[in-house]
């Protein structure tokens, strides 16, 4: 996702009430229907969790990895649809790649669904 759309996606989300208050405008919806997407799979609401959770607010790949029966390369590609989907940030640092959930996204979504 470009920073563009990351921008896009926080301020489309802004303006929204919650879901059970009204209806959501289609820009809105579509700017925020592949962060749901992404969440949609087990193993990156797994790696959602791990993340946003983490001591520190960050968390390496090398922590990750060996949390799941799933090759490195499975686990890149799931940590890459988070990162398009605009829900986490990541940081390289020498060979270790380090995550940060966006908090902004996530308030966003919780608001929408509170």
């Amino acid at each position: 996702m470009s920073k563009q759309a990351e921008t896009d996606l926080s301020q489309e989300a802004e303006c929204c009430p919650s879901l059970a208050v009204s209806r959501i405008p289609a820009q809105a919806a579509a700017a925020l229907a592949p962060a749901f997407k992404a969440l949609g799979d087990p193993v990156r609401l797994q790696l959602m969790s791990m993340i946003a959770s983490a001591d520190g607010g960050e968390i390496c790949v090398c922590d990750l990895t060996p949390a799941f029966e799933l090759s490195g390369p499975t686990i890149s590609h799931h940590l890459k649809t988070l990162r398009e989907a605009g829900l986490v940030d990541a940081e390289r640092r020498g060979t270790w790649v380090y995550y940060r959930a966006r908090t902004d996204v996530m308030r966003t979504l919780a608001a929408l669904l509170a």
